[in-house]
């Protein structure tokens, strides 16, 4: 691609019609007329090869506009010969339909004043039937100036191929930028593009893992393959792409699963750019499911065909990702061997090696008779933090025939597996390359079920393959630069940990039941894993702690964000579940690894927060016993003890005491009942006063409220807060027996922190206008719908669903309601269960998720759990009623 600055832009010319001699007219007919043609045989499927099609017909008009021309040989009689050279990816022959059109007028040594009739007579009838068309005029010097100072333009030129003119010229100016450039410093140049390349996949992304990756510029699109081109001209001097098998870069097979990945990738852009009627590189949520339609993907194993398309372009763009981080790679160690002149060094295993900081095998022969050498490169790549060399990933791939049932149930196979499960390898996952080689697979053939297996929501942002090797990855990482969690508590933990691998096991196998359609995927990857863990040979008692840790890996980080972990009850439930601390600690981890490979939507400072403070409340009463009521009121005591001594209003705050509740007094902290009797001080007449603090822990916002109470409360503030886009994460309902309703929520800043107190006044006022009755929050909130839609796109469609729970909780209804997010749809929850005439407690709000799972802690006026049969149907109605009506 040439740069902004030396193209001429469209805009800047303006074309007249008439202009155009009729020699000229016929071409850009032909033109005009060949590419919709091409574009509809694609469409039907009987074009295979459009990009090189796009190329030919594009050739094809600079042919003939070269033989019709009229400014071209009066060029040449005037003894200034040109070349038209075509650039970027029209050089590399990747026409796609809304591709720019990059080209090259060259001339030899000066570029003469009437070229511009030339330009007029060629590119303008391209502008005129809508091409991008970018193109330079420029000497044999020039260009090798701007080559020299710009990468950019340099590699361009190294795409560069000849269309019509004096051949000579484009000869000339490839010697030239081969002698005075690339010969002159050619790791030099390699450095700089692997440079661009790590800022490119940092700006856009790693698309093999991307929801929306950019088929282009992401890590794993083409531009890793551009790169692998122009390494490979650097270093090899490369005519063109079959030169990387010719050359040895790339073996036979690798070659050809290169060709079909590109074919793959090429097909899905052209067919991008024609639904989003633009060039367009990035693959937004939009597009998918149409183009899954139009490339005739079908249900199938429980998969979505999205999912299955979304599948397969991931398997290809790994496959671009891997190969381009091994050209770079190998690159970087040719350099250091080169300064080092180090020989290949042995390792401490007889038949693996060392080469270019790469491991090898000795020769293929002695992995044929002793085929434990495969496990073993692995342990040392492990051990080493060294990769495979690409000939040793060929060479396993080869001999996988003998890893048979024999070499599977081998205890020293077995113990190669755990020291690679156990060794932290910052730079890469030698889980990847055992999978990329198909070597998991043959150890582990339940693996197969998952691999690229994509889970079509918002929050999970790998394949479930990939998921579960990133879990891994992440529980190895605690106390490391890569920490997910970033505490040293998670370090601690796991650092004390006698025995590591049930842990390990179970992040690998932790998603292995979403191979198998339907049902609960915890449940059925247990049952997976017992039978691989049984044929391992493990004990009993060791294959139990890795199922129950499967079986149950989501059981914390749900009772952490839809139960009220302040509720002792909650706590207690848990501990009967785990029952052992050591257990708890694993499934801890687990978690949090689990949590933070799915994305950051799964994984917060917030969830981070909840999920700690349960941990903590398990882990005390299992290894402390159950908490007594008796130790709870000597809480409670030494609590007013502290608060009375800070006092100057003894009978005052004395009198507050006796109105309070006793889960109020149970779960508050002293400083913050402290600021609670500051803020009922200030109440007066008004009808309500709040403070706004920034939580410490995460960047979350504690808005205390304090308010007269009445039947509806909850819900107007959940309208106020929707309408001045701030989330509700958590909310601590409690009602003082004076009538008045001290209610803590957790929640988001508002999107714009520069003016975030402007911000808070509005949504100060705005509930002050909706306490007194100026304010109508349904009709405000239905504005807002009207103007801003969906919040976030569905990506997938799951059934509404109200679930009421009244064994977990001794006083309260727990209320779960799945649907998805809109604005307003807090407040709609919360009148519905008003009308149902309940008073909510606890919330806890889960609308960072893709689909919202909203649960609420109520009871009914009367202060009674709402168990009824008949209360029950009327609150799955109400809530239900709401949903259906604005979700349809």
């Amino acid at each position: 691609m040439l740069s902004n600055i030396e193209k001429d832009m469209k805009d800047k010319i303006i074309y007249k019609a008439g202009t155009l001699k009729n020699t000229s007219e016929i071409p850009i007919k032909k033109l005009a007329a060949k590419r919709e043609e091409l574009t509809e045989s694609f469409l039907k499927g009987s074009e295979s090869n459009l990009p090189k099609a796009m190329t030919q017909v594009l050739d094809a008009y600079f042919h003939e506009s070269y033989e019709t021309s009229s400014a071209g040989p009066e060029l040449i009689l005037n003894k200034k010969p040109y070349a038209v050279i075509a650039l970027g990816g029209y050089g590399r022959q990747e026409q796609c339909i809304h591709s720019d059109v990059d080209l090259l007028f060259l001339f030899e040594k000066h570029v003469p004043e009437n070229a511009d009739k030339l330009i007029q007579e060629v590119v303008y009838p391209l502008w005129d039937i809508g091409l991008d068309v970018g193109h330079a005029t420029r000497s044999l010097e020039n260009c090798i100036n701007k080559a020299k100072q710009d990468i950019e333009i340099l590699t361009a030129l190294l795409d560069a191929r000849f269309i019509c003119g004096m051949s000579f010229l484009y000869s000339t100016l490839m010697e030239m930028i081969r002698k005075e450039i690339v010969l002159k410093d050619s790791n030099g140049l390699i450095e700089c593009l692997i440079k661009r390349n790590l800022a490119r996949h940092e700006y856009f992304g790693d698309s093999t893992y991307l929801l929306e990756p950019n088929l282009k510029e992401g890590c794993g699109g083409l531009r890793d393959y551009h790169t692998m081109l122009w390494i490979g001209r650097i270093k090899a001097n490369l005519s063109q792409p079959r030169d990387l098998e010719y050359f040895g870069c790339l073996s036979h097979e690798e070659f050809k699963t290169l060709t079909q990945a590109l074919s793959f990738i090429w097909n899905v852009r052209n067919r991008l750019h024609y639904i989003a009627a633009r060039k367009c590189d990035q693959l937004y949520f939009r597009h998918q499911e149409k183009l899954a339609h139009v490339m005739n993907y079908k249900k199938q194993d429980g998969q979505q065909p999205v999912e299955r398309f979304l599948g397969e372009l991931h398997c290809h763009m790994n496959f671009l990702k891997q190969q381009q981080e091994m050209r770079v790679y190998e690159h970087e160690n040719e350099v250091i061997n080169k300064r080092k002149k180090k020989a290949v060094e042995k390792t401490l295993i007889q038949g693996i090696n060392i080469k270019n900081r790469t491991l090898v095998f000795a020769s293929s022969k002695i992995v044929n008779e002793s085929p434990d050498l495969i496990i073993k490169i692995f342990e040392q790549s492990a051990i080493l933090k060294l990769p495979l060399a690409a000939e040793s990933k060929r060479v396993v791939t080869d001999f996988l025939h003998r890893v048979d049932t024999k070499f599977s149930r081998s205890r020293q196979v077995l113990k190669s597996f755990e020291q690679i499960l156990l060794t932290p390898v910052p730079r890469f996952n030698v889980l990847e390359a055992m999978l990329s080689t198909g070597f998991l697979l043959k150890y582990i053939p339940q693996f197969q079920d998952i691999i690229n297996r994509i889970q079509y929501d918002e929050y999970h942002l790998y394949p479930v393959d990939m998921h579960s090797m990133r879990t891994v990855q992440n529980i190895k990482s605690f106390g490391t630069d890569q920490d997910p969690a970033k505490k040293r508590l998670c370090a601690d933990i796991y650092n004390d940990l006698e025995d590591k691998t049930p842990l390990l096991w179970s992040a690998l196998f932790h998603d292995i039941g979403k191979g198998i359609p339907g049902g609960n995927h915890a449940e059925k990857g247990a049952g997976i894993a017992k039978n691989i863990l049984k044929e391992k040979g493990y004990n009993s008692q060791y294959v139990d702690k890795v199922v129950f840790l499967v079986q149950e890996h989501l059981f914390l980080i749900k009772t952490a964000t839809r139960r009220d972990i302040q509720d002792e009850e909650t706590a207690i439930f848990c501990a009967r579940k785990i029952k052992d601390p050591e257990l708890l600690k694993m499934l801890y981890l687990l978690t949090i690894a689990d949590s933070a490979a799915t994305g950051p939507k799964a994984w917060n400072d917030w969830t981070a927060a909840l999920l700690e403070g349960l941990f903590l409340n398990v882990l005390n009463i299992l290894e402390k016993g159950e908490l007594a009521s008796s130790e709870n009121v000597e809480l409670i005591e030494k609590k007013q003890e502290q608060i009375l001594l800070q006092s100057s209003d003894l009978d005052f705050v004395k009198s507050l005491f006796a109105i309070m509740s006793p889960r109020y007094l149970l779960h508050t902290d002293v400083n913050d009942m402290s600021a609670h009797i500051s803020l009922y001080k200030e109440l007066g007449n008004q009808n309500f006063v709040w403070t706004v603090t920034k939580t410490q822990e995460s960047n979350t916002r504690t808005v205390t409220i304090c308010a007269k109470d009445f039947p509806g409360l909850f819900s107007k503030i959940a309208g106020v807060f929707t309408l001045n886009s701030i989330n509700i994460l958590d909310a601590q309902i409690y009602t003082w027996r004076n009538n008045i309703a001290l209610d803590v929520f957790q929640v988001m800043p508002p999107p714009d922190n520069i003016l975030e107190k402007e911000k808070w006044e509005n949504a100060e006022k705005d509930l002050k206008a909706a306490l007194s009755q100026k304010l109508d929050i349904g009709a405000a909130l239905k504005e807002k719908r009207a103007v801003y839609g969906s919040s976030k796109p569905k990506t997938w469609e799951r059934p509404n669903a109200v679930m009421i729970d009244n064994k977990s909780s001794s006083f309260f209804t727990i209320i779960e309601v799945y649907t998805y997010d809109y604005p307003g749809l807090l407040f709609d929850i919360t009148d519905s269960l008003l009308k149902c005439r309940l008073d909510i407690w606890v919330a806890k709000i889960a609308t960072h998720l893709d689909q919202v799972v909203d649960v609420f802690y109520v009871r009914d006026f009367d202060g009674q759990k709402a168990d009824s049969p008949k209360q029950i149907a009327a609150i799955e109605d109400a809530v239900e009623k709401s949903l259906t009506n604005l979700n349809s």
